[in-house]
């Protein structure tokens, strides 16, 4: 039986990257705030672009949107 190659989402909710920094709600959202974190804002949710997230905890630089 082969196995099933299971696809990651394009973005993490805030939730999930929160849990990968080991970072606090409030601090979470100061450094979503201070753009310290990549992130796409939709109305008033947040989420994490995958790619960028990876780079980032990958020491590499990460370019900010707009």
């Amino acid at each position: 039986m082969a196995a099933k190659t299971v696809e990651q989402p394009d973005v993490l909710t805030v939730e999930e990257a929160r849990k990968r920094l080991r970072l606090g709600r409030n601090a979470m959202y100061d450094a979503l705030t201070r753009n310290e974190i990549p992130n796409i804002r939709i109305g008033r949710k947040y989420f994490v672009p995958r790619v960028a997230f990876e780079r980032m905890l990958a020491g590499e630089p990460v370019k900010a949107a707009g």
